[in-house]
């Protein structure tokens, strides 16, 4: 059964950013995230993310399994989360949000089917001035993937956060966000999480499995 590998990029030392290695021979013990000092380091460190076409690497390898097991260690799983495993990259300092409120949040979302194929990016977003626009969205309003919702419950603003998201927290129908705003990797999306032929052959535990990268970037409270 394929697994994953995960070790950090020694391409980008100065990233929190865990990347997903290619290397036949990867390093036997994961390294500790560093902290970030800024904020403005932040898009640095999500552009080397997004820079990477070797994110996500599934091999079957024997040889590596063992140094799979240690980068998978550090995950640990949410708790009432359905069963999305994380990875905190930053620890946030800011408040920790709850039903309710409105949140903001930066993504990168790949497809774990696809070899980590990136379907999206708010940093792909962006308004009339070039800047990047974050997803919004109501804390508890159940318009989001449970994955997300279970992932940003947990977190203080400013925190960044790698999820692997299980197809049951994942996407359930074409509607729930967040949604890619370009028709093919929309298109490309679903056609591959919700293919009939490989759900009948009993696929589906692999199809809908989702990675995301979240930076929880401010809260809104709504409620009195």
């Amino acid at each position: 059964m394929a697994t994953i590998s995960i070790f950090p990029s020694s391409k980008s030392s100065s990233s929190p950013l865990f990347l997903f290695s290619c290397s036949k021979s990867p390093p036997s013990s994961p390294k500790t995230p560093s902290k970030i000092s800024s904020s403005s380091f932040t898009r640095r460190a999500f552009s080397a993310l997004s820079a990477s076409s070797s994110l996500f690497f599934f091999s079957s390898s024997s040889s590596s399994s063992s140094s799979n097991a240690s980068g998978i260690a550090d995950f640990f799983e949410l708790q009432r989360s359905g069963g999305v495993k994380a990875l905190d990259l930053r620890q946030g300092e800011g408040e920790i949000p709850v039903d309710g409120d409105q949140v903001a949040i930066h993504y990168y979302g790949r497809l774990a089917a696809k070899q980590g194929w990136r379907f999206d990016s708010t940093y792909d977003h962006k308004d009339e001035m070039g800047e990047s626009v974050p997803f919004m969205f109501v804390l508890g309003s159940g318009k989001v993937i449970s994955g997300i919702e279970a992932t940003v419950k947990s977190m203080r603003v400013g925190g960044i956060r790698r999820v692997i998201i299980p197809p049951s927290q994942g996407y359930q129908n074409t509607s729930q966000e967040p949604i890619p705003p370009n028709f093919f990797d929309r298109q490309r999306l679903f056609t591959t999480i919700f293919n009939p032929t490989r759900l009948a052959n009993g696929e589906g535990s692999t199809l809908g499995t989702l990675i995301f990268d979240i930076e929880l970037v401010s809260i809104k409270h709504l409620q009195n």
